[in-house]
């Protein structure tokens, strides 16, 4: 394998001082965390725009109509990794991330300024639903694009650190729609938000994504132009060649996308119905919960630079499957925000082994003519089945009576994930990527 090596890496690590890795870090991410706002932000503001696409008496059949949308979104993504990555494999990382982050700008400025259906009628749900299409594209591009290059990018002793920026930022888009939408609420009554102020978030995303774009444009490209020439690169066809590293990264995320969605973006949905907590209290404690998640991120990342990939996941599989039921059992009985802060914090602390390197981990596992290919549409393909879906499982569950069924649920897919791991070599050592120089 060792003349398959990334070629790629060692470009990079020559030319390019600790400053500009930095920026190109910076760079990288910035679009990460505009794609995340801008997706997340149209669930923290559903509550209010959506009598103006689907009118009618019923605020719940209002609100799953916006949920069914949001859905969709989930279903662009295994398209989204299947294109842009494609495109960064064939055409470079660089112009894939500008793309992605263009097609999101257009998605948010199109639901910003969309008229509602007083105006246009059935058109408006109609071109509602197109703007989540782009923006599902986008998102589904972007996460195997942007972990590529910050894992080429990178010094490869300090990968894994520079590669954990890339969950910080997911994170930091959450805590920003979130931040976005409690700003707005303090500053606008309800009615006022509902006529108009809900669209301001939307023009924020917009406008950030141009800022991104900017960044973005001054990166320098990771690729090597005889790897985007080589024959097959950015295919299908290629891909399906490495079927075992593949399957490894729908293994791995399917438990990972999965335990991560159901202890963040569920969480606080769980904390409201099945705890008894209040909206408000279960919102502040999943702020505070979030934000100390992200700032997890790079410690766990450059923890895996020295105990390897292949530890740091078998620590997340085998945590998972031992804590996930008795923790969520807990979590349903609890009553007080800090008891619940800790708890939540335990699951997402050892969720964190996985998330701190999910991409740098799968990065690794492919030749680069192929790498932004099989890392994004592995990711969405399992991203979309068991994450994009944790929510709805878990409340047709309880509404069954079954809910503590989803916490085994979750357990048994950390055990798929766990099994993956075993499966594995440690892709920091026998990777496609240059290994990091033996310690003297």
């Amino acid at each position: 394998m060792t003349n398959q090596r990334d070629a790629a890496q060692t470009a990079a690590a020559d030319p390019h001082d600790t400053r500009r890795r930095v920026l190109a870090i910076l760079g990288g991410s910035s679009g990460n965390l505009v794609e995340w706002y801008d997706f997340y932000v149209y669930a923290a503001t559903a509550l209010y725009f959506a009598p103006s696409f689907f009118p009618g008496d019923n605020p719940t059949v209002q609100l799953l109509n916006t949920a069914a949308i949001f859905a969709v979104g989930f279903l662009m993504r295994p398209i989204g990794g299947w294109l842009f990555g494609r495109i960064a494999d064939q055409h470079g990382r660089r112009s894939s991330m500008l793309i992605s982050v263009l097609l999101m700008c257009f998605g948010s400025l199109m639901i910003a300024v969309l008229p509602t259906y007083q105006s246009i009628g059935i058109a408006a749900p109609i071109l509602l639903l197109v703007a989540r299409l782009l923006q599902g594209l986008s998102v589904g591009g972007e996460y195997g694009t942007s972990a590529t290059y910050m894992s080429e990018v990178a010094v490869a002793k300090h990968r894994g650190f520079y590669a954990s920026f890339q969950y910080v930022t997911l994170i930091g888009g959450q805590l920003l729609a979130l931040l976005v939408v409690v700003i707005l609420q303090a500053l606008y009554d309800t009615a006022e938000i509902r006529a108009w102020a809900w669209r301001v978030p939307f023009f924020i995303g917009a406008a950030t994504a141009v800022i991104a774009l900017f960044l973005r444009r001054t990166l320098h490209e990771t690729s090597s132009a005889s790897d985007r020439n080589r024959k097959g690169a950015g295919s299908i066809a290629l891909l399906l060649a490495h079927p075992r590293p593949l399957l490894q990264v729908i293994g791995l995320t399917a438990g990972g996308s999965l335990s991560f969605y159901a202890f963040t973006t569920y969480m606080q949905k769980f904390l409201v119905n099945t705890a008894g907590f209040s909206a408000a209290s279960a919102s502040q404690t999943m702020t505070a919960v979030l934000f100390c998640y992200m700032l997890m991120q790079p410690p766990l990342g450059a923890l895996s630079d020295r105990i390897g990939r292949r530890n740091s996941l078998l620590v997340f599989g085998a945590g998972m499957v031992i804590v996930t039921v008795p923790l969520m059992g807990y979590l349903a009985t609890v009553h007080s925000a800090p008891a619940a802060f800790l708890g939540i914090l335990a699951a997402l602390l050892i969720i964190s082994f996985y998330t701190s390197i999910s991409g740098v981990v799968k990065a690794e596992m492919f030749p680069a003519e192929i790498r932004a290919l099989g890392v994004g549409l592995g990711y969405a393909i399992a991203n979309s089945l068991f994450g994009g879906t944790a929510e709805y499982v878990a409340l047709f569950l309880k509404s069954q009576g079954m809910e503590s069924s989803f916490f085994w649920y979750v357990s048994f897919m950390a055990l798929i994930s766990f099994l993956t791991t075993l499966s594995m070599k440690d892709p920091r050592q026998h990777g496609y990527m240059a290994p990091p120089e033996p310690r003297g």
